[in-house]
């Protein structure tokens, strides 16, 4: 019996958790900075931003949109398998 109060409370709470996750994800996708800025459409030398080393925020905030798909595409998972 007990396993079925479970279920069901996942069942109600996953999608929430999807919701929350889906906009953490945009949120970090959104505030990553292109490697080629405004400038390569201008024709401005987009060489060198191209290979640079990700530092302090940048690499959180990197890190972080991994991790973020990574728990979204579980949770999708999870819940295809229980319903």
């Amino acid at each position: 019996m007990v396993g079925f109060s479970a279920m069901g409370f996942l069942q109600s709470v996953l999608p929430y958790v999807q919701i929350a996750l889906s906009v953490l994800l945009i949120v970090c996708v959104l505030l990553q900075r292109t490697g080629a800025a405004l400038g390569g459409a201008f024709g401005a030398d987009n060489f060198s931003s191209g290979f640079h080393t990700r530092r302090g925020l940048e690499k959180t905030l990197f890190y972080a949109t991994i991790t973020l798909g990574i728990l979204f595409a579980l949770s999708a998972l999870i819940n295809l398998l229980i319903s």
